[in-house]
């Protein structure tokens, strides 16, 4: 290695040391959680017993369960791994964490002097009349350099700033990913139940509309023998139809629901998947809830506004650093000549060395507009980050608001099923004695109908909801999602 070159490396090598002694941004502190220090309490937000359970056990979070341990259901269980490989949200999600990780890179780059190896060749004439000789001349150079081109001493920390904010926002590209997974799975967990409870509901419409069509082949009889009346036959008619309509509204509905079922998981739906009725599809019946503040902050979109907090806390320290000294490198050492074939040889050598130093005076404004603007935006993030934790508190207390009521409405759901069809039996014997009308059988037919297809939706409800308390309390992702995401092939 030539001596002009080891100087340019020397001069590397002192730039990168020197960079970054001050940091101008301000120090960050987590902002407190502007919510309770509590859940709700009171009859619709769940047990005690949990919430002191789940503080004792903060290790049983819904945060720390991965989605394979928490569905038990195995068809549901392979439609949420087909949605991760297939979706078009979390893929576009994905590459946007990608294209942060590059901006990040690039940003990080510029803390180093970047060294380039240039040659040159340079050939000119000089007319007579310019020429102090008073003879035309031509000169020619040659010359091979390896050298740093305006590189900038970040003595006041703005390179590192920036750079600094690019991986803030690198990390909450990654926690958005992580919140598409979490809603995504959420998604095709309550697609798939609702799949299954219309298929529940197609097939009681099926039952009923057979059912009614038996009862009605029954009164036709006899008002053929003459022992009905024709309003009997025409109330029984309007009950198959209903029931008609009902088989054609849920096989619609149906549809439907595997047509969104299949954009969820972005591939042709496996018929074996398919889930033939409602049935318990999550392995944890009652998931701990915890404090609010420490449950909150461990949701990936919590993290995410805090990341972007950070990262407009960096920019301050950016813009602070635009009011100080800019000191810059240029510096190149290596050969010259006037031949190509002298370049090498012994006495070529140069160098160059050219610091300059920029001290803002007066530029209208332009840096204090830019701190503002930087100052506003870190006001901007913080609040916010204060309204996604509020937010996500509401969605908790609603979630365990619901759950707190729905054991009591299942139960009278099917409390009211059992007598409603205790009734029509009772009702059917009567009319069929000649005791009572068939107006009495068909307002006890109805009133079963109409109990069972609610217990149907209150069952959706409480499976449901088991996904969303699941969901609002940051599960449905794990550490193992994401080593798949980063070496997956785009």
């Amino acid at each position: 290695m030539s001596l002009p070159t080891a100087k340019v490396l020397v001069v590397a090598a002192a730039a990168a040391l020197l960079a970054g002694c001050m940091n101008l941004a301000p120090r960050y502190e987590r902002p407190p959680a502007p919510v309770p220090g509590e859940w709700p309490a009171g009859g619709a937000a769940g047990t005690p017993a949990t919430a002191q359970a789940a503080t004792a056990r903060p290790e049983g979070a819904a945060a720390d369960i991965a989605w394979q341990a928490f569905f038990a259901d195995e068809r549901l269980r392979e439609l949420i791994a087909l949605a991760l490989a297939s979706n078009r949200d979390l893929r576009l999600a994905a590459l946007n964490v990608e294209r942060a990780r590059a901006l990040h890179g690039i940003e990080r780059a510029d803390r180093w002097p970047t060294i380039d190896a240039t040659g040159a060749a340079h050939a000119g004439r000089t007319p007579a009349s310019l020429s102090p000789t008073g003879a035309a001349a031509t000169t020619k150079r040659y010359d091979a350099n390896i050298g740093i081109t305006a590189y900038e001493l970040d003595f006041f920390g703005r390179v590192k700033n920036l750079e600094g904010a690019a991986l803030q926002q690198f990390l909450a590209a990654g926690q958005a990913r992580r919140s598409v997974q979490i809603s995504l799975v959420a998604e095709v967990a309550g697609a798939y139940l609702r799949l299954a409870a219309d298929r529940e509901r197609l097939q009681l419409a099926r039952d009923t509309l057979a059912n009614q069509e038996s009862a009605y082949t029954l009164i036709r009889r006899r008002v053929e023998a003459g022992a009905g009346s024709q309003l009997d036959l025409r109330r029984a008619q309007t009950t198959v139809d209903a029931a008609r309509a009902d088989v054609a509204r849920y096989t619609g509905t149906v549809a439907q629901d595997e047509n969104t079922l299949a954009l969820l998981v972005g591939a042709p739906l496996p018929a074996g998947l398919l889930p033939p009725a409602l049935a318990p599809v999550a392995s944890i019946a009652e998931l701990p809830s915890g404090v609010p503040a420490e449950v909150l902050r461990r949701r990936p979109d919590i993290r995410r506004a805090e990341h972007q907090l950070q990262a407009a806390n960096a920019h301050i320290g950016a813009a602070r650093a635009a009011f100080f000294p800019s000191i810059s490198l240029t510096a190149a050492g290596g050969v010259a000549s006037d031949a190509l074939s002298g370049l090498f040889q012994g006495g070529a050598g140069a160098w160059s060395f050219l610091p300059r130093i920029t001290l803002p005076i007066f530029d209208g404004g332009r840096n204090q507009a830019r701190l503002d603007v930087a100052s506003v935006d870190r006001d901007i993030a913080l609040a916010a980050y204060e309204r996604a934790i509020q937010a996500a508190f509401r969605e908790v207390a609603d979630a365990l608001a619901e759950r707190g009521t729905l054991g009591e409405r299942l139960a009278a759901q099917q409390s009211l099923v059992e007598a409603s069809v205790d009734s029509h039996r009772l009702s059917d014997i009567r009319f069929r004695e000649g005791v009572e009308s068939y107006l009495a059988v068909l307002d006890a037919q109805r009133a079963t109908y109409a109990a069972q297809q609610e217990l149907i939706g209150v069952r959706l409800a409480r499976l449901a909801n088991q996904v969303t308390v699941y969901k609002v309390l940051g599960g449905g992702w794990s550490e193992a999602d994401d080593r798949v995401a980063e070496v997956a092939p785009r």
